[in-house]
Formats: structure tokens, sequence, C-alpha cells
């Protein structure tokens, strides 16, 4: 639970305290009051570069430009912890503290799970796989923290394969070397994946409300068959998927270095969604359709975190209810209520959180 965070500096706002007192947060004030610089700076709190994915120099405030801190109370498990975040400098890397200690980004994933939607995303289903995979990841993390760590072990090594293809007599020992790392972290990522999507499925299951069910599948080879697995009730064989990437890479280096990428593995990989009650695939469906599919995912994931868990993620929404009607809008409210999800909200409007009354805490924000 989030229950104080404070800003320096960062994007819009020289200088911003808020506390939580465990009732969503509902963040109203018109455009450019700096609403979703708030969330953004909450997003922080987790390992990567945000809600917005922005290069840490562009949070700073300009014109002054003297670097950015945010500075949380986080409570989790009982206790509370510290956290602090910062740029000193133009420049400079972004630092994390826990506790008054240095701790690698990694480590913000067990500490503060968090979600997020924004307008952004919402053409999640119609664009391409990147953006999937990028949603799918941020799920997994927050079931498994080390799959960050991971992916960008597996991205490291991919980028010094790549630029080994093209040379003109790459050393083969060394290229075997490097497959072996990605095949490695391939197939954890992929089985992790696997295992996330299981657990939604799962959550999904007999569920009941105004938004709809999503049949969930996954396109790649290693996590299809692991989601195969686990759907039947066997353990996934990390072991022979680890074996088949690292075979699939050393045929594939011909092919690899004339495209100059590498065509195989888990980041290629795709999720797919099917509206259940209709049978048609999220990409085919309307606008509202995938945004209600993409709400219920969110939805599924505080429910399966807060079970497996013992306690919700942290959940940002970026002008969620806007383009919600007043029946969904009101399901929505509901649910996170039920929950007990730490929600941090934006509106342009106080009339848009109507239905959440008491329940949620209004906070007005002018122009910055």
């Amino acid at each position: 639970m989030l229950r104080a965070i404070r800003l320096s500096h960062f994007r819009s706002h020289r200088s911003l305290s808020l506390e939580g007192d465990g009732r969503p947060v509902a963040l109203c004030g018109p455009n450019g009051a700096g609403k979703t610089n708030i969330l953004e700076a909450i997003s922080m709190l987790s390992p990567g570069r945000g809600l917005r994915r922005a290069a840490a120099e562009n949070l700073i405030r300009r014109p002054e430009a003297i670097g950015w801190k945010i500075t949380a109370l986080i409570e989790t498990g009982g206790d509370a912890h510290e956290i602090v975040t910062a740029v000193t400098a133009p420049g400079e890397r972004r630092t994390v503290e826990i506790d008054g200690k240095s701790a690698p980004q990694s480590a913000l994933g067990a500490l503060a799970p968090m979600l997020w939607l924004t307008p952004a995303m919402d053409r999640l289903w119609a664009e391409g796989p990147g953006e999937r995979r990028r949603f799918l990841d941020r799920i997994t993390l927050n079931f498994d923290p080390g799959h960050g760590e991971r992916t960008l072990a597996y991205e490291r090594a991919m980028r010094e394969r790549n630029r080994l293809l093209v040379d003109r007599a790459p050393d083969p020992g060394w290229l075997t070397a490097l497959e072996a790392q990605m095949a490695a972290a391939g197939a954890a990522i992929a089985r992790a994946r696997a295992e996330a999507v299981a657990r939604l499925s799962a959550v999904q299951h007999g569920a009941e409300g105004v938004f709809p069910r999503a049949i969930l599948s996954l396109e790649g080879v290693a996590e299809a068959g692991f989601l195969q697995a686990l759907s039947a009730g066997t353990p996934p064989d990390e072991l022979a998927a680890e074996v088949a990437l690292a075979e699939a890479l050393a045929r594939g280096r011909r092919a690899d270095a004339a495209a100059g990428r590498t065509l195989a593995g888990p980041h290629r990989s795709d999720l797919v969604a099917v509206h259940e009650a209709k049978g048609v695939e999220a990409k085919l469906a309307s606008t509202g359709e995938q945004k209600a599919l993409l709400i219920a995912l969110i939805l599924a994931t505080t429910r399966a975190l807060a079970a497996e868990r013992g306690a919700p993620p942290l959940l940002l929404l970026d002008e969620i209810a806007a383009h919600l009607d007043d029946t969904r809008r009101a399901a929505l409210y509901d649910e996170i209520v039920a929950i007990g999800a730490d929600v941090w909200m934006t509106g342009t409007g106080p009339e848009l959180f109507d239905a959440l009354g008491p329940r949620g805490r209004l906070v007005t924000l002018g122009e910055t």
C-alpha cells in the first residue's frame, strides 16, 4: 500500500506531497494539472522506465534541470519501507534506495507489485505484438520478480549474438556460448509467461460481471507448449525447451545473419485474447470491447495476486472512467473496492467518480 509519496522537480511538479489512507484515490483536475505525471512518478517505484517508458532524463522538470527525486512510503506485509529513487543531474543514472540502502531496480518488483492502464494502451489488441509482450511481461513480473532480470539477460546476449553474426567470420564457440545463455533465459521467460497466463485463465473461470472473460493463449513454441502442459496438469519440461531453443538458434545463424536480427525466440512471442461470450478475437472486437477485455485482465491479475501474495498490487488507472458507461464505471469501482486494491486514478471531473462515493478519496489539482 502506498502510504505517502513526495515529488521534487519531477515533470511538471516542482514539489508535491500526497498521502494514501487505503481507499482508492481519484486525482481530478483540468488537462495540464499534472495528474498523469503523478501516476508516472508512482510507476517509477517499480522496475523499468515507468508507464510512459520515458528516459530518466526526460522526467526532469524544466527549466531548472537539476534532477528529480521521488520519496515514498510503502507498506507491505505489515512492514513499512521507504523507497527513494532519483536522478541527481542531467546525464546521471537513476538510483534506488530502500530503507536507506542502495538497491537494484529489480528489488522494487518484490516490494511494490504494480499494474497500470493508460489511454495509450486502449489499442493494445490492435497494435503489433511488442506492446502485448510488454503488457504480459509486466503482469508476469508481479508473479515472478526475477522475470525482469531474465529478460534483460536474454536481450543482452541476443544483442551480442546479433553483433557477432554480421562479422564475416564469427567465433562459433562464442556464438554457442551466447546461444546457451539465450536458451536458458528464454526457456525460463517462456515458462514464467505461461504460468502467468494459466493463473489469469484460472481466476477468470466462472467469474461473472459486466467485464467480459477472455480466452487467453500464447503464440510462441515454448510458451504454447508450457501453457498446454499446465492446462493438462503436466509439469512443464523447461530443460527440453532450453535444448530446443539452443538448437533452433544454432540452425538459424545464416538466416539471422541475413536478416540482421534473431528470428526465433521469446522476443517474438505474442499474447492472444478471444472475447469468450462472442467468440471474437480481441483485435477484431469493437474499441469498447477491447478496452473492457483489457480492464477484465487487469482485474483478474489483481485478484490472482491478492490470492497468491495475500495483498493486491498497486493499480494506476489513467483516465480510466472517461470512456466507460455508467454501468461499467460503477462495476469497476465495486470490483476494486471488493478486492481491496490500492488504486490511484485520474479524471478531469469529480462527476466521473460519483459512483465511488465515500469509498474513495477525491484529490483536486490545479494547473501546474
